[in-house]
């Protein structure tokens, strides 16, 4: 569904993103993990459209990747730019003008599952509270791809269930696919079909999960510990 080849983002004189190639398939899971800085965000930016490579291709559906590919992929910031004097009834609404394919009844159907009022203003609610609110607008579109930037970012551990459990229960994994950013992989990796693991601006390892436990015996989260001393211990060598 996503292709990347030899992508290079570059802001400046600095390269967010080496070299990276990717093909990401319809209807996964797939988690996006890494350091901070190590180009998590500006890839999940790519593949919505909101940036450009300086060089390689991004496509979707075998189509260059614009910014009217928004019509089919829901991105979901790490950061609340939610006007604060909405209420969230009125953030649906919004929401509902913007793209055809959202479900303002789907949206009320996961506020609901989410325990969030219609009539409360963002203003007022917690760090957690519009975690909830920013998961449920973005699931209520129709999308074939949701992006979403580090969702549980934050957020205690009730609400980060909350959020899984809406993950799958309000979307069709079959026809859909879901990458999300995040530093919370051991309470994730359940949910997970494939990990992408990046660092310096590169991907150093695409796996699916089920392989990994196969094959090196191991949990992810251990596999991805594991890679990165790996990573390290070759860095001093080549000293």
């Amino acid at each position: 569904m996503i292709e990347l080849k030899s992508i290079i983002k570059k802001y400046g004189s600095k390269r967010a993103l080496h070299d990276v190639t990717l093909s990401i398939p319809r209807g996964k899971v797939i988690g996006l993990v890494g350091e901070n800085g190590s180009g998590k965000s500006t890839l999940l930016k790519l593949m919505a459209g909101l940036l450009t490579p300086n060089s390689g291709t991004a496509t979707f559906d075998g189509k260059p990747i614009t910014r009217q590919i928004a019509a089919r992929i829901a991105y979901m910031s790490d950061t609340d730019a939610f006007y604060p004097y909405f209420t969230i009834q009125q953030l649906v609404d919004f929401y509902d003008s913007q793209f055809e394919d959202f479900d303002d009844i789907k949206a009320k159907e996961i506020l609901q599952f989410l325990n969030m009022s219609l009539d409360s203003k963002m203003k007022n609610l917690s760090k957690g509270n519009r975690g909830r609110v920013k998961i449920a607008v973005t699931l209520a579109r129709e999308a074939d791809a949701y992006l979403l930037d580090e969702p549980f970012s934050g957020l205690d551990p009730m609400v980060r269930d909350d959020i899984a459990k809406g993950l799958i229960r309000f979307t069709d994994t079959e026809r859909q696919t879901i990458i999300m950013s995040t530093h919370e992989i051991r309470e994730v990796e359940p949910l997970l079909d494939e990990i992408i693991v990046m660092r310096g601006g590169r991907v150093i390892a695409h796996e699916a999960v089920d392989e990994i436990r196969d094959f090196y015996g191991i949990d992810a989260t251990s596999w991805m510990v594991s890679l990165f001393k790996d990573q390290q211990v070759e860095r001093e060598l080549g000293k």
